[in-house]
């Protein structure tokens, strides 16, 4: 299998992807950030080609995989669908108009569903997380991880496809109008402000390079300590946790 992955109807954002998967530092403080609230039987939504889904995998969760794009799903199913852990490989459209009769044998299927910078790039977020609630079963945790702040908002968020970025305030609001429970909420990634800034607002680069991913990767364990420091009262990115009641 060809690891160069490119499609291209999504040719920045499979570049950006294919950028981001070679900072394994980065991808791992990720992971670290989003694993304590993972359990049982676990539906990742937007699972592009896997930066985040091999750690899961690594750890052992049973996990099905999906995403809405056909490009990354056909990579998803040629690098994965011989692992033990991967229960199943989807396409699933969260904003389908008729998602739960389409979907109804998902429903209540899964201890904890999560996305991972896909949000930003759904028009209805509220019906989004109300979709991914119909998946959940009670009990359930659902864990999003999101662009912070839109005074951030840049070409780079243009070019990606995002609608929005997000406050913790803003976030909870769409989690509290599908009737979840937040059970924790924060910001990641305090460091990763200045470059975004940087080379987003007052460059105007159109996409993440190599050379500043691959600088920001040798400086993730700084970075991590500057989230401590910090309290997580600041990021490029927000955390929350809720919970089907």
């Amino acid at each position: 299998m060809n690891t160069q992955f490119s499609y291209d109807k999504d040719p920045l954002g499979s570049k950006t992807l294919e950028t981001i998967s070679n900072a394994s530092n980065f991808n791992q403080w990720m992971y670290a950030e989003i694993k304590p609230f993972l359990k049982g039987e676990i539906l990742e939504i937007g699972s592009g080609i896997g930066n985040i889904s091999r750690y899961v995998i690594a750890d052992g969760f049973k996990i099905t995989l999906s995403d809405f794009n056909p490009g990354y799903y056909q990579w998803l199913k040629e690098k994965f669908s011989d692992s033990q852990y991967v229960q199943n490989i989807m396409q699933i459209d969260l904003l389908h108009p008729d998602f739960q009769k389409k979907y109804s044998f998902l429903y209540e299927k899964f201890d904890s569903v999560f996305l991972l910078n896909v949000i930003e790039h759904i028009e209805d977020d509220i019906t989004a997380v109300k979709n991914c609630k119909f998946l959940m079963k009670p009990n359930g945790h659902l864990v999003l991880l999101a662009p912070a702040y839109n005074w951030l908002y840049c070409r780079f968020d243009r070019e990606l496809g995002h609608y929005r970025r997000y406050t913790l305030h803003s976030m909870k609001h769409i989690l509290k109008c599908n009737g979840l429970h937040i059970h924790s909420g924060s910001y990641f990634n305090s460091a990763g402000i200045t470059g975004w800034l940087f080379f987003g607002k007052i460059m105007n680069n159109k996409m993440i390079g190599n050379g500043e991913m691959s600088v920001f990767n040798r400086i993730v364990p700084i970075a991590r300590i500057l989230d401590k420091l910090t309290a997580k009262k600041i990021g490029l990115s927000v955390i929350t946790s809720s919970i089907k009641q």
